[in-house]
């Protein structure tokens, strides 16, 4: 007799791989979440709307670990033989997201589509960029910008015919967000967005996004359209760049680089960045190495060589170039040093757009073996040789091992990558 909410949606804005979708959940919330973040169906293709799978959010059932074989209450399980996702034990909305995203990570590749958890935006002269990158590097801040087109903040998909946006909304990390860092997202925050884990002040009424004491990972919710610049069709052309966010809280990683297509299938693998305690649970003060496949492993269904062979076989068909942007610490590590400031950030991601990047003389890091250009406007010169302005130039030389370490220990588990990908690692002396 309880009441439940259903909404009918669609994963993918091209419609030869559009997967119709429905969701069941026990909240009204959750419902309005699958109706901001999928594509909505139009009143003639709800008329004749079949689900393609169906989601079934029980999210207040908590499983029994010994029962059930778990290591928690919490479950989202994939039946890919009766095309039904069942979530429950968690309220976190992004798993019916995500759980889509897996879905189509295994059947995109099989119809020579890439999917990538990745934000992608298009300049005036139909100029594509994708930004893979972890939670927390600035995937979603830095795709958005003013002065290009957003097709989408986090999943699409790589055709034939151009990159294609799987969702109908954006899920942005609000953190400590503010009008002057984030105005795109601010605006976009309005009735109708679903904040998430944000604490409300409870005399003004009004969310705090710097209040972390639920977790730092507090989400946002909207629609596309709620986005001043966004492209309605959530289509457009090939990439001619493809961006790599690492948050490097080791301070290893230069400000910006240029890949070999072998280095972006390397990267592309590891999927590299340092996890601090915000959005990754169990963790300290201290930085964590993290190596997450595709920059996105969990929803990975086939092997990792699948996608990255995928990537690279369309960025030399489409002429695409791979760059590195460390949105993290550069020369000194975390707690001895400042983050990379936003604006220079942006300002390498704009001169590797609009080509400056590509026009610089480039040495090769020592260790990871990448093109870091000499010298750019707005970056300071010595960001740009090792050690990166490191307070020690032989400390950092001992960081830079024992991060090249772990990027090999951890890609030791791809014994079937090919002979071009092992050979474009770090060195490790």
């Amino acid at each position: 007799g309880r009441e439940l909410f259903v909404v009918d949606a669609v994963a993918g804005a091209d419609p030869r791989y559009a997967l119709p979708i429905r969701a069941v959940t026990e909240k009204a919330w959750h419902s309005l979440f699958v109706r901001q973040l999928f594509r909505r169906p139009t009143a003639e293709q709800l008329a004749e709307f079949t689900p393609e799978w169906v989601i079934l959010n029980a999210c207040q059932f908590r499983a029994d670990p010994a029962k059930y074989g778990l290591n928690s209450e919490a479950f989202i399980i994939l039946d890919f033989a009766s095309r039904t996702v069942l979530i429950g034990g968690t309220e976190y909305a992004g798993e019916m997201k995500k759980s889509i995203f897996s879905v189509l990570n295994y059947h995109l590749p099989q119809a020579g589509v890439l999917p990538m958890h990745c934000a992608a935006n298009v300049g005036l002269a139909g100029d594509v960029a994708l930004f893979f990158g972890l939670s927390g590097t600035g995937k979603t801040t830095l795709s958005a910008d003013p002065h290009r087109g957003l097709i989408g903040d986090d999943e699409h998909g790589w055709s034939d015919t151009g990159v294609f946006n799987f969702e109908g909304g954006c899920y942005a990390k609000c953190i400590k967000m503010s009008p002057d860092r984030e105005p795109l997202i601010w605006n976009a925050i309005r009735f109708g967005s679903v904040i998430e884990n944000v604490v409300i002040d409870p005399v003004t009424r009004e969310p705090d996004y710097n209040d972390a004491s639920i977790t730092e990972n507090t989400r946002v919710a909207y629609p596309l359209d709620f986005i001043a610049n966004a492209v309605p069709t959530g289509r457009a052309g090939h990439p001619q760049a493809v961006i790599f966010l690492a948050a490097d809280a080791f301070g290893v990683l230069p400000p910006v680089a240029r890949l070999t297509p072998g280095q972006a299938m390397y990267h592309f693998m590891s999927g590299y960045t340092a996890a601090l305690g915000g959005t990754e649970t169990n963790l300290g003060k201290d930085p964590v190495p993290t190596f997450s496949a595709c920059f996105g492993a969990p929803f990975l269904p086939l092997y990792p060589t699948v996608y990255a062979e995928l990537l690279a076989k369309k960025m030399r068909q489409h002429r695409a170039r791979c760059y590195l942007i460390n949105s993290g610490w550069v020369g000194n590590p975390f707690g001895r040093g400042p983050r990379i400031p936003l604006p220079i950030n942006r300002d390498n991601i704009t001169q590797i757009l609009d080509g400056t990047l590509d026009r610089a003389e480039f040495a090769p890091d020592p260790v990871f073996g990448f093109e870091v250009p000499r010298a750019l406007p707005g970056v300071p010169a010595e960001l740009l040789r090792a050690p990166y302005g490191a307070a020690d130039a032989a400390e950092y030389e001992r960081r830079a091992r024992d991060l090249a370490g772990k990027f090999a220990a951890n890609f030791a588990q791809y014994a079937a990558a090919s002979a071009e990908i092992r050979a474009a690692g770090p060195r490790v002396s």
